[in-house]
């Protein structure tokens, strides 16, 4: 080791790549994301929708990138990671200059809808670029899954819990700036234009910073034969040029899910996802709605919890990863979350952040330490496949989860907060099984 270099650096320069730079890319990406999350619900709103629109519409990015994450995983493992995430960064870019032409059209309805169990909307043409924007950024949105296959590639089994406590505190590292810009940005007498000018322009900086910094995590992804890869292949389910290669892995579903573990933590991962799902298809409504809130304090909202989030996944983390194991670490931030869910419906600003808290504080414990598991489960050949389908088990929740906990919000209100908390509950008891000595993903 040379002198003054950490245990955790030099296990990184073992493997040929330094953390920082996928830590950067994954900071900008989420900075870009977050600077529009809060003015979201207010621009369907503007544009003709209702709580359903808004669910509908979060749903769009999970239903493509069900198609396109598991394609772009599997292209990594076989490219390489920093090919896939250049095209995953290029498609969002593209995707935000959509939200900027949206904003310049008339926001006047044609089409009106009154559904009874979706009530009434209106259908724009702004509204339908949001949603072919979204469309186009899901489809090219590989970047969470080839992340992660990414620090699987560079991290040991020491390293590898601090390396994602790292990764989900760079998500949320840039969740405390994306929102505290909107709110700045979003005062202004421009509104909505600034903060997606800002996310554009967020968004060119990652395809810089993957261009100019990001080194190929993956030793030798491709024999120098196959060195130029055609693009085509991206959209192809099976590469039918595999059998050219020696020792190809197999990439199936059915290999996969035969793995030790997988189906288990696919489980966790679903459910994950369609918690949240139902829980943030409501909120943002219900800030806009019954509590009143502005855009400002939305995104100081957002803002708040991804500042825990960060002392949670950096510091906390950092001194808990060797001596709590993550099982244990799943089942408590589990509990948490599932606790917070039951405590937002009480409509008063000091219930409303002390369940912030809880949320924050369990999520900064359980994910981390949850993806940190799922990367020690499979063969490290077939890693960007797994994230790929565990990626695509998450959108799946979300299609689910984002249109139903919309549609249901209109009904019943905030009672689908405790919907979500269920899921978390049954996350945490699942997640038991992480305690026993073959618990999935170790050897």
């Amino acid at each position: 080791m040379v002198a003054g270099q950490s245990s955790d650096e030099a296990a990184e320069h073992a493997h040929g790549v330094a953390i920082f730079p996928v830590l950067l890319v994954n900071f900008i990406g989420m900075l870009g994301y977050s600077i529009v999350l809060p003015l979201l619900v207010f621009l369907v709103r503007d544009f003709g929708g209702n709580e359903f629109v808004y669910g509908l519409l979060g749903s769009i990015y999970p239903a493509f990138q069900l198609v396109g994450a598991p394609l772009l995983g599997r292209w990594s493992d076989s490219v390489g990671r920093k090919r896939v995430l250049l095209v995953s960064q290029v498609g969002t870019f593209v995707a935000w200059g959509f939200f900027i032409v949206a904003l310049f059209l008339p926001a006047t309805p044609i089409l009106e809808v009154d559904w009874t169990w979706a009530g009434a909307f209106g259908v724009s043409v702004p509204l339908l670029i949001l949603f072919a924007a979204r469309a186009l950024d899901g489809l090219t949105g590989g970047n969470v899954s080839v992340a992660n296959a990414y620090l699987s590639d560079i991290s040991t089994d020491a390293t590898r819990k601090r390396n994602f406590g790292k990764l989900a505190s760079s998500t949320s590292l840039g969740f405390i700036v994306g929102p505290a810009l909107a709110s700045l940005l979003g005062a202004t007498r421009y509104g909505e234009l600034l903060p997606v000018l800002a996310a554009a322009l967020v968004s060119l900086l990652a395809i810089w910073v993957i261009l100019r910094f990001l080194p190929e995590s993956r030793q030798a992804p491709v024999p120098p034969e196959a060195e130029h890869f055609p693009l085509g292949k991206l959209f192809q389910i099976e590469h039918k040029a595999c059998y050219e290669l020696e020792r190809c892995p197999d990439t199936g579903l059915g290999h996969v899910l035969r793995q030790p573990g997988i189906p288990l933590l696919f489980l966790v991962y679903f459910l994950t996802f369609l918690g949240f799902s139902f829980f943030y298809s409501g909120f943002p409504v219900y800030a806009a709605g019954a509590l009143e809130w502005s855009p400002v304090d939305l995104g100081l909202f957002f803002a708040v919890s991804s500042g825990i989030m960060v002392l949670v996944q950096g510091p906390v983390l950092s001194y808990l990863s060797d001596k709590v194991r993550e099982g244990v670490l799943v089942i408590a931030g589990s509990g948490l979350i599932g606790l917070s869910f039951l405590i937002f419906p009480l409509e008063t600003v000091a219930w409303i952040y002390t369940a912030n808290v809880l949320l924050s504080v369990g999520n900064g414990l359980m994910w981390p330490s949850f993806l940190a598991i799922l990367a020690q489960a499979g063969p490290s050949s077939i890693q960007g496949t797994i994230q790929g389908y565990a990626n695509s088990t998450g959108s799946l929740a979300s299609i689910f989860g984002l249109i139903l906990g919309g549609t249901l919000f209109g009904v019943w209100g905030t009672s689908v907060f405790w919907i979500a908390a269920a899921f978390l509950f049954v996350i945490s008891g699942l997640s038991l099984r992480f305690l026993t000595p073959d618990r999935p993903g170790l050897a």
